[in-house]
């Protein structure tokens, strides 16, 4: 008998505590980020309170310098974040959506852009070649990479679960539900009817990405307006 995908608890998967600045949730929309003098990364405008001692610089190209902010505009992955240190606690939110901690030891998260709140200071962020999945979304060709030792918040539009892929149990997800994924997972891309489909509301074609390998892969609830169909 086939098993259905593991799904865990998107906060379970955040147990890992970075030596530097300390992400926790309060409550499912807001994250707060104690500082001992180090820094993070967060989407600009993001801040909504701090106490301490704090200072805010806007940096370009995604953090990543000249280099990123050139490769970005070439890619159309464009992100706009800064830098917030200091000694305190900040507070960040985004019209309101939840918000999960995805723990990273040495290995690489694959994110929307528009779905990265704030990152670890010591993470490195970059660019990927998506393909027809990133068209798929009305998103461009490449997402947004976060890498290395440490802590990343993302958003969703409703609580996100995450999906356990392993090799014998691989997973199909529909493209405007997906928000990351992460771990050595392969992907493809493939057509096919989607569950509006068997409804009836569904229209023009439609398209779903598969994932092969070991790994996790993040969705939403709320799926969004794709140029793949009405899926």
């Amino acid at each position: 008998m086939r098993l259905h995908p593991q799904v865990l608890s998107a906060r379970a998967c955040a147990s890992y505590l970075h030596s530097v600045a300390m992400f926790r949730l309060q409550g499912s929309k807001v994250l707060a980020v104690d500082m001992t003098g180090d820094a993070v990364k967060a989407k600009n405008g993001s801040m909504v309170a701090y106490d301490g001692q704090m200072a805010f610089k806007k940096m370009s190209g995604g953090g990543e310098g000249i280099r990123g902010m050139v490769t970005r505009r070439i890619t159309g992955e464009q992100m706009t974040v800064m830098e917030v240190s200091g000694r305190g606690t900040c507070w960040f939110a985004d019209r309101a959506s939840e918000i999960n901690l995805v723990s990273l030891q040495g290995d690489k998260l694959y994110v929307e852009s528009s779905n990265l709140l704030a990152t670890d200071g010591g993470l490195r962020t970059g660019t990927s070649f998506t393909g027809l999945r990133g068209a798929s979304q009305g998103n461009g060709l490449f997402t947004t990479t976060v890498e290395g030792h440490g802590q990343a918040a993302i958003m969703s539009d409703g609580p996100a679960v995450v999906l356990r892929v392993s090799r014998q149990y691989p997973l199909t997800v529909d493209p405007g539900a997906y928000i990351a994924h992460q771990g050595n997972l392969n992907q493809s891309f493939q057509s096919g009817v989607t569950f509006r489909t068997f409804m009836g509301e569904g229209g023009g074609e439609a398209f779903q990405i598969r994932f092969e390998g070991d790994g996790l892969v993040y969705v939403q609830p709320s799926e969004r307006n794709t140029i793949a169909g009405d899926v």
